[in-house]
């Protein structure tokens, strides 16, 4: 037991130093609260550019599928992290506003690209005889597409939705390339603190852990939720 008592007094010891000393745990909670902002207001800034792109690529004018064919070419051909700087040190280096925002708006870009092939896909897989439906009834082409197809549409696309929100949060722990506290920028300033590399990078992939388990868990209901009003 001896060997124990060594371990559990080495554990507690740099426990004690990377998180509690100069109370550096409040690094952690800030940067969950910058992770969950960013994740948030990028997935919402997703959806809403996915939704136009995937239009976009489903109409008929060849301009506007120009240019959603290579909005959607370009940011899936590029690396998240190299738009995020070019985003943060070209586009809006001269802009006043707040990193985390400036991250999310970069992050919610980059989701665009994804989202609108979700949208795209589950537009598609509606049947044609709902359009054919809305249209027989009275309804334009836009009315048949916002009041028929897409809120068919969202239920066939939202567990793929949910996985990019999933990504999403994993995918802005590379925000500290822009200066911003995140979780993983926290846990890599206590490793430089303390000379540890165990506990901090632990202790990150432990809170991202949990976050996406609670998010994953919340977004199941939901579904479960839809799935139930889809039966009845």
């Amino acid at each position: 037991m001896e060997w124990f008592q060594t371990w559990s007094a080495d554990f507690c010891d740099t426990f004690t130093r990377c998180f509690i000393k100069d109370n550096r745990y409040m690094l952690l909670l800030d940067g969950i609260g910058v992770t969950i902002r960013v994740s948030l207001v990028a997935v919402l800034i997703g959806i809403a550019i996915g939704l136009l792109i995937a239009l976009c690529n489903l109409s008929s004018n060849k301009l506007l599928k120009l240019i959603g064919g290579i909005y959607t070419d370009v940011i899936r051909g590029t690396p998240s992290v190299t738009q995020l700087m070019i985003i943060y040190f070209v586009i809006f280096a001269s802009v006043n506003l707040s990193k985390w925002i400036i991250a999310a708006i970069a992050f919610g870009i980059n989701s665009g690209a994804y989202v609108s092939e979700i949208i795209r896909a589950g537009i598609l897989s509606v049947d044609k005889g709902q359009t054919e439906a809305g249209r027989s009834l009275g309804l334009s082409a836009s009315q048949t597409m916002t009041r028929i197809v897409i809120p068919q549409a969202v239920k066939n696309i939202f567990p793929a939705l949910c996985n990019e929100f999933i990504v999403l949060i994993k995918e802005t722990a590379i925000v500290g390339y822009v200066g911003l506290m995140d979780i993983q920028k926290a846990g890599d300033f206590i490793k430089s603190a303390t000379f540890e590399a165990f506990m901090p990078l632990i202790g990150t992939a432990i809170i991202y852990y949990v976050l996406i388990k609670i998010l994953t868990l919340v977004l199941n209901r939901v579904e479960s939720r839809l799935r139930a009003s889809e039966v009845r």
